[in-house]
């Protein structure tokens, strides 16, 4: 990916080769250059605090702090499965989004409260492109699978939980199949483990049986929860925050024209749409 930033002139690309570099773009001398742990294709930039955004296929998005012959490695952050594929950057909240290969997309929030992360499940592939409106606080994901997913992010999410390690299940005390000592003391079969997207406790498939979409947590579509968080969902919390559409191609592009309100997505299949 390239960008160029005209307030700095300055070139930033990324690639396969594990460097991330900025050129002068009135020059075209290379005034820089970082190695990342894999070939990136994510690469967004704040003129204001002159950080870099750097997403790589290993899943790790890494942020730079740039000047005009050096740069610093301030953190880097790892929260998906899959390689990130997109990158987004609101500088008005300071929120990042990342898109994965791992279907999901996390939103970062680099302001106000640093450090918190939140996921958006709502494609049935890889993410591929990402954009967003700032005078409606939207969010538009395209992905291999065809959708466009509009998010609205003009409400309070809510991070999702950890999940816990438990060697039995956390609601009824019955044994996972790796608790060899409790079920022998027992003389019940191990269970299998699963977890509450809710709470994010350990529970067995008897005492999650139940699905729900939790959109606020980002699940769009129905996930697995515990019986008792079940039944503490209301019909408001499972109000839809997103909408989505079917562009009938699989998508590798999209941008976003505020001004005429047009969509535009480019696909695999050699086709331009608005």
């Amino acid at each position: 990916m390239i960008l160029f930033v005209l307030e700095m002139e300055w070139v930033l690309s990324t690639g396969q080769d594990k460097h991330f570099t900025w050129h002068c773009s009135e020059s075209g001398q290379r005034l820089g250059g970082y190695r990342t742990s894999a070939g990136a294709c994510g690469l967004q930039f704040d003129v204001e605090t002159r950080h870099v955004f750097v997403g790589d296929h290993s899943g790790q998005v890494t942020i730079l702090k740039l000047e005009q012959e050096s740069c610093s490695l301030v953190t880097t952050f790892k929260g998906h499965t899959g390689g990130v594929t997109a990158l987004c950057w609101d500088p008005i909240q300071r929120v990042l989004f990342s898109g994965s290969s791992d279907h999901s997309i996390i939103m970062w929030d680099i302001g106000g409260r640093k450090g918190t992360a939140i996921e958006l499940q709502g494609h049935n592939d890889k993410v591929q492109s990402l954009s967003y409106a700032h005078h409606t606080r939207q969010l538009i994901s395209c992905g291999a699978d065809g959708g466009i997913v509009v998010w609205n992010m003009d409400v309070e999410r809510q991070e999702t939980p950890e999940w816990l390690d438990s060697d039995s299940c956390q609601k009824c005390d019955q044994p996972f199949f790796w608790n060899f000592k409790q079920m022998w003391d027992s003389k019940k079969i191990g269970l299998r483990q699963h977890h509450c997207r809710k709470c994010g406790k350990a529970v067995c498939g008897k005492c999650s049986s139940k699905r729900s979409s939790i959109p606020l947590m980002g699940f769009e579509f129905e996930v697995r929860v515990c019986d008792s968080c079940h039944e503490s969902i209301t019909d408001e919390e499972r109000a839809p925050t997103a909408t989505f559409h079917d562009s009938k191609h699989n998508i590798v592009h999209v941008h976003f024209d505020a001004t005429r309100g047009w969509l535009l997505t480019s696909g695999t299949d050699k086709v331009i749409k608005v």
